[in-house]
Parts: structure tokens; sequence; C-alpha cells
């Protein structure tokens, strides 16, 4: 398991944008909307992990709604796993809480999969299965 990537929640990807060329000396790999969530997402590579900014794309995005009782930041950690259905079998049985039991297609068109934070010390946890 390693680190894949962590999600950033901002109001406005054309803010935020620019504050992360400014500070990472570089743009995003891509960008793109990701509808089934409700998202557009904007990605930085550095090394084997990135930042991906995450900006809701209407009033009932989770990351809308994240920013209106939290405010910017930090949303959720992404881990790579070689089997994403392996890893939601085991760690349910382990008895952390899946809020998705299946794998649903993500940004990239990784397939990913979501734990409640409440099972998971308060942090929203993203896994993926890597390619």
């Amino acid at each position: 398991m390693k680190i894949h990537h962590v999600g950033l929640a901002v109001e406005s990807l054309s803010s935020s944008v620019p504050v992360f060329e400014k500070l990472l000396g570089k743009g995003p790999e891509s960008e793109e909307d990701v509808a089934d969530q409700k998202v557009r997402v904007a990605v930085f590579r550095l090394g084997e992990s990135r930042l991906e900014l995450l900006e809701g794309t209407c009033e009932d995005s989770p990351i809308t709604q994240f920013i209106s009782k939290r405010g910017q930041g930090i949303h959720h950690l992404a881990l790579a796993v070689p089997d994403l259905r392996e890893a939601l079998r085991k760690l349910e049985k382990d008895g952390l809480r899946l809020i998705d039991r299946e794998p649903r297609v993500g940004a990239g068109k990784e397939r990913i999969a979501f734990l409640y934070p409440a099972s998971t010390a308060g942090v929203l946890i993203e896994l993926m299965e890597e390619a």
C-alpha cells in the first residue's frame, strides 16, 4: 500500500490552481470533470504521488458541502492497493465501515472506493486500485 494522492477541497480551481503552480513550480498534469461525483479535478504530480484540487460543480456536490461545513483544505487521503475488491472485503471483515461496497470510477477512470471517516480515525480514506 502507498499514498496515491491527497485530495484538497477548494472553492475555485481558477483561483487555486495558480497558487499551486507557484508553490510547485509547474502546472497541473490534467484537469477533468467527474460528473458522477459532481466535481472538477486538477491533478499535480509530485514524484510517485499527486495532489488533486477538487472543486464542487453544484450545490449538492460532496465537495461543496464539505467546504460549507469545514472550509477549504484537506478532504481525503487516497491509498493505492493492488486488488480493490479484496482490500474492501478484508477491511470490512476487520470492522471498518465502507461507503462503497463495490468499486466505482473516479478521476482518470481509476477504480475507487471510500471508507467512512468515523471508522478511520476521522480521516476520509479513498482506496484505489493500482493499474
